[in-house]
C-alpha cells in the first residue's frame, strides 16, 4: 500500500422506497446531485441509464472518486455506492445520509469502509458469525514465512503480532497473557530448573522462565523467520542480540529451530527431563489443521514422558466464552485422560484459559501454589493469590 490518502467507501441498501420514485430517472439524478453537493464533493460528470421495462442506474464521476445508485422498482430497493477520498474524507457518509432524506426509504443497511494509507484492517474470526476487527495504523511487517502469514503492526493496543489473521500478542496485553501461561506452572512445579518451550516465538516465556529461576530453557520453534522478525520489531521478548546469543546457546536460553514433534523424540531418546514444558502455538482449530497434531493426545503423551518428578505441562487450551469453547472442552478432556492432576487457569483480564498437568496426584494443588507464589523470584504484574484461586475454578461448561 503506497497511497497517501485515506478515503471512505459507503455501501448502502435502501429498502421500501416508493416504486414510482425508483423508476423516475430525473428525480433520482437530481437527488444524487443535490446530495453530493450538500456533502461538499465536486461533480465532474453524471451519466445514467433507464432500463426496460423498469430500473435506473445513475453514475457520478467525482473529483474525489465516484458515486452511484441502482434501483429495483419491483421490490422498492435502491443500492447506493459512494467513495470519497482526499480532504473531503468522510463526505461519502454525509452524501448517503442526504440521499436517504430525499428518497425516504423505510429500511437502511449501510457498511462504511475506510480505505487508503493507514486504513488496513485484520478480520480475526472469534466464533461462528463473529469477527474481531483490528485497525492497523502502521504495518511494519507483512510477509509469508514458510509456515504462516505474519503481520506485525501498530494498533491501538500497541505493536501487535498476527499469525494467519489471529492475534498472537499485543504490546499492551502480552504480559497478562504470558504470565497466565507461565506463573501457574512456576508455582505448581516441584522445582524449576529445566524448562522446555514449544512455540511462543516472541521469547517472553523464555525470559520469564529465567527470571523465575530456571538455569536452562530450551526454546523450540519451527519458524525461524518469524522468531527473527519478532526479535527485530517487537518491543517485548528477545532483542536481536539476545536471540543471537540464544541461537548460539550462549547463556541459559537455547533456541532450536526445529519441529516440536521431532525435538520431543530426540529428547526422549537422550533421556532429557524437564520441570516445566510449555506448549504455546497458534490456536487449535475446530476444523482439521496441520498444527492440531501438537494439541492432541499423542503429543501430550510425549510431553508427559519428558516431565521430571513433580514436573508440569502448561498449554494454551482455548477460550472459555461459549461461542468458541469447543477446543477448550477437547483440551480439558485430553488433559484429564493424560494427567493425575489437572489445574486450569483462566486469566481474569484475558479471554484465554490455560491447563496445567502433573503426573502425580496432588489433593489441594492451589494451596501449594499460593505458598510458592510468595517465594517466586519472578514477581508477577498481573497475578496474585486471589487471582490464582479464582482462575483455578473450571468454567461450568467443563465441570458439568
Amino acid at each position: 500500500m503506497t497511497a497517501e490518502f485515506t478515503g471512505w467507501h459507503v455501501l448502502a441498501e435502501f429498502g421500501g422506497v416508493d416504486t414510482a420514485l425508483c423508476d423516475d430517472l430525473e428525480r433520482l439524478e437530481s437527488a444524487l446531485r443535490e446530495s453530493l453537493l450538500s456533502a461538499g464533493v465536486t461533480i465532474c460528470d453524471v451519466v445514467h441509464k433507464k432500463f426496460d421495462p423498469q430500473g435506473v442506474t445513475v453514475l457520478a464521476l467525482l473529483s474525489e472518486s465516484h458515486a452511484s445508485i441502482h434501483t429495483y422498482p419491483e421490490s422498492g430497493d435502491i443500492f447506493v455506492d459512494v467513495f470519497t477520498c482526499g480532504s473531503i474524507g468522510a463526505g461519502a457518509t454525509k452524501a448517503v445520509d442526504e440521499l436517504r432524506k430525499k428518497l425516504n426509504p423505510t429500511t437502511v443497511e449501510m457498511n462504511v469502509v475506510q480505505r487508503g494509507h493507514g486504513a488496513r484492517k485484520i478480520y480475526e474470526p472469534v466464533g461462528d458469525g463473529l469477527t474481531r476487527i483490528w485497525d492497523l495504523h502502521d504495518v511494519i511487517i507483512d510477509t509469508n514465512t514458510p509456515y504462516q502469514h505474519m503481520v506485525i503492526a501498530r494498533t491501538q493496543q500497541g505493536i501487535s503480532l498476527f499469525s494467519d489473521d489471529d492475534r498472537q500478542s499485543t504490546e499492551f496485553s502480552q504480559v497478562t497473557y504470558h504470565e497466565a501461561m507461565m506463573v501457574p506452572a512456576f508455582v505448581l512445579a516441584e522445582k524449576l530448573d529445566r524448562v522446555l518451550i514449544i512455540g511462543s516465538g516472541e521469547g517472553v516465556a523464555s525470559q520469564m522462565s529465567v527470571a523465575a529461576g530456571a538455569s536452562l530453557v530450551d526454546h523450540v520453534d519451527i519458524d525461524q523467520l518469524e522468531v527473527e522478525l519478532c526479535a527485530e520489531h517487537l518491543p517485548y521478548g528477545y532483542t536481536t542480540d539476545e536471540l543471537a546469543a540464544a541461537v548460539a546457546h550462549d547463556g541459559p536460553v537455547h533456541v532450536h529451530y526445529a519441529d516440536g514433534w521431532d525435538f520431543l523424540a530426540q529428547a526422549q531418546e537422550a533421556g532429557t527431563r524437564y520441570d516445566v514444558i510449555v506448549i504455546d502455538l497458534p490456536d487449535e482449530r475446530v476444523e482439521d489443521a496441520q498444527h492440531n497434531r501438537l494439541y492432541e493426545s499423542e503429543f501430550l503423551s510425549r510431553c508427559k514422558a519428558l516431565l521430571a518428578p513433580g514436573g508440569v505441562l502448561s498449554a494454551q487450551a482455548g477460550c472459555a466464552t461459549m461461542w468458541r469453547n469447543e477446543t477448550l472442552k477437547r483440551s480439558f478432556a485430553r488433559f484429564r485422560e493424560q494427567f493425575a492432576t489437572v489445574v486450569p487457569y483462566g486469566s481474569d483480564e484475558h479471554e484465554w484459559t490455560f491447563l496445567f498437568g502433573l503426573n502425580e496426584t496432588i489433593d489441594e494443588p492451589v494451596r501449594g501454589m499460593l505458598d510458592r507464589l510468595a517465594l517466586l523470584p519472578y514477581k508477577p504484574e498481573t497475578i496474585d493469590g486471589r487471582a490464582l484461586e479464582r482462575g483455578a475454578i473450571e468454567p461450568y461448561a467443563l465441570r458439568r
